[in-house]
């Protein structure tokens, strides 16, 4: 039944005799792994689209919901860190592979007539694989991918002539926004797969015609009489070179996790703006010019280049392919991949050298980590990008703490009490109660008077226990709260402070609900009140500068302080 079916559409495509023809092709001078550059490469190719396919129908190309959207494959889809690693470091596989079979082919001399078409094809498929690794680089829409891609297309804007019109291009207007990232993902998936595609068709069909460069040094003789089939030597050498290359990225990925995604772009932020690897040497070659001469390289650099490649089958003239006689042109090629190998060590040298950029960099990790955290606790709001932060339990009131009160009640600056982990907890009331003009309480204020409580003459875990039930805290001791009221009733307390929360003419402030979230709230509002500290007070009023939403949220962050340890405030930041 299956060989009726098969002889079925030999009868009507004749693939049997297209397939004997790839199979049976002659591999003058026999098998080598020296040619299986191009068959890894190819499959590369396929791995990347087949890849690019998957991430494409969870990806949306949208400046609200492309960093969402690759943070919920990295996170929630069976697997998708994975392939999102195959696929990102296997656009770093094609540089590498495609510099080594362009090294290969130039040592063989296959640019040489009649070859020199296809080497002119492979010179352009190179600029498209680095074409595809700028393009995708921006579509997760991060930290990294966005500034490093405008530092990019703003070199692009300082071209002659034409350089605001390119940079307007690419962008989609005079800035980056949603159409910048529209336009690199139609660029990416859709013009540059076809180029490549349309490119690789006539590179192997001319490679087809003029079958494979044998290594240099051999008569036609001794090559007809190695000559092996592409089937089963050659084949076999792909594959295996083809298994090697997949278990290297397979591998690469799993160690390390897939690719990682850094924070939501902030075009308000400073990032560290760092290319890929593969653009590294043009990176760092820049750093040794500056004002006109770094534009100057920037714009040349890449077309010198890229012009001694195209032109290189024309200015070697040697008949001979043995390297010996084209030691000039090949020296000059050899000593370009070197010299670009030597600039991307410098670089990335350069950077783990420089102690304030890694500080940088973590904090830049640690960012991101805490945006994949949220996103995968809370989900990212519609607003997108780094609306994520504001899903942070405490967002609002942190903002409003580090503009209104950190100044005053952090740091080594601050003029005020301390505020921070423990505020208010049993741990924070005592230590108050054993030196209330502390450095850590009023001793940087105006405020004075209050006698430190001696633990040994009065009930003092008492005293504490009481003051902390008042903020409301349910973890309390009912014996001794009323212990240390009984104590505040009879005791030099009372005469100082108030405990019933409306009487104002104590010497001292009311001590009735202190540190609760209603106290916290009219506090906050107006300190100078006369339940408080009228006019020694020094801290300004905030009604109707803050709403009653805002003071409350603050209010709300201070309760949650008494129980917060220093890590679970670092983890907010």
């Amino acid at each position: 039944m299956v060989g009726k079916a098969l002889d079925w559409l030999d009868d009507r495509t004749g693939y049997r005799r297209a397939v004997e023809q790839a199979l049976e092709e002659p591999v003058p001078g026999g098998a080598s792994y020296a040619y299986v550059f191009g068959s890894v490469l190819t499959f590369i190719l396929v791995l990347q689209a087949t890849t690019g396919v998957f991430l494409a129908m969870y990806y949306s190309p949208s400046s609200t919901d492309a960093w969402a959207s690759v943070a919920y494959i990295e996170t929630e889809v069976t697997l998708g860190w994975f392939v999102r690693g195959l696929h990102s470091h296997g656009a770093s596989a094609m540089v590498i592979v495609a510099g080594l079979h362009m090294l290969q082919t130039a040592l063989y001399g296959a640019y040489k007539k009649p070859r020199e078409v296809n080497w002119i094809l492979g010179v352009l498929m190179l600029g498209l694989i680095l074409a595809f690794a700028l393009t995708g680089y921006l579509l997760p829409w991060d930290q990294t991918g966005y500034w490093a891609t405008k530092v990019a297309t703003g070199i692009a804007g300082t071209s002659p002539a034409i350089g605001e019109q390119i940079q307007q291009v690419a962008q989609g207007g005079n800035e980056y926004g949603n159409l910048t990232l529209t336009r690199f993902f139609a660029i990416h998936v859709f013009l540059l797969p076809g180029a490549l595609i349309g490119l690789v068709v006539l590179h192997v069909a001319l490679f087809r015609r003029h079958g494979v460069t044998p290594k240099w040094g051999k008569s036609p003789e001794e090559l007809d009489r190695a000559t092996q089939p592409f089937w089963p030597d050659q084949l076999f050498k792909d594959m295996v070179a083809i298994f090697a290359a997949f278990a290297v990225l397979a591998g690469y990925s799993l160690l390390h996790g897939g690719v990682g995604l850094d924070a939501p772009a902030d075009p308000a932020s400073n990032f560290d703006a760092r290319p890929e690897w593969y653009f590294r040497p043009l990176f760092q070659m820049l750093k040794y010019f500056e004002g006109p001469l770094e534009v100057v390289v920037a714009l040349g650099i890449p077309p010198v280049v890229g012009g001694f490649l195209l032109a290189l089958p024309f200015l070697d003239k040697s008949e001979s392919r043995d390297p010996r006689t084209r030691k000039k042109y090949l020296g000059i090629l050899f000593a370009g991949f070197a010299g670009a190998a030597a600039l991307t060590g410098v670089s990335f040298y350069d950077d783990a050298s420089d102690e304030q950029l890694q500080e940088r960099l973590v904090a830049a990790e640690e960012r991101a980590q805490k945006a994949l955290a949220l996103a995968a606790e809370y989900g990212v709001p519609p607003e997108g990008g780094v609306a994520v932060f504001t899903q942070a339990p405490f967002y609002e009131a942190r903002k409003i703490w580090n503009a209104e009160c950190a100044s005053c009640h952090q740091g080594e600056k601050r003029k005020a009490p301390l505020i921070a982990a423990g505020y208010n907890s049993r741990t924070w009331l005592a230590a108050f109660l054993k030196a209330p003009e502390g450095d850590e309480f009023f001793g940087r204020t105006y405020i004075r008077g209050m006698d430190p409580v001696v633990p040994k003459d009065v009930p003092f875990d008492a005293l504490v226990e009481w003051l902390y039930a008042e903020t409301g805290a349910a973890d309390v001791s009912a014996a001794l709260v009323e212990e240390g009221k009984a104590y505040f009733d009879d005791g030099s307390c009372s005469s100082c402070h108030a405990r019933d929360g409306e009487e104002e003419d104590g010497i001292g402030p009311n001590l009735g609900g202190r540190g609760s979230r209603a106290m916290l709230v009219a506090f906050i509002e107006d300190p100078g009140h006369p339940l408080w500290f009228g006019d020694d007070n020094e801290m300004p009023a905030y009604a109707g500068k803050l709403t009653r939403q805002q003071v409350e949220a603050v209010a709300e962050y201070l309760l949650w302080l008494q129980s917060a340890t220093p890590e679970d405030v670092k983890a907010l930041e």
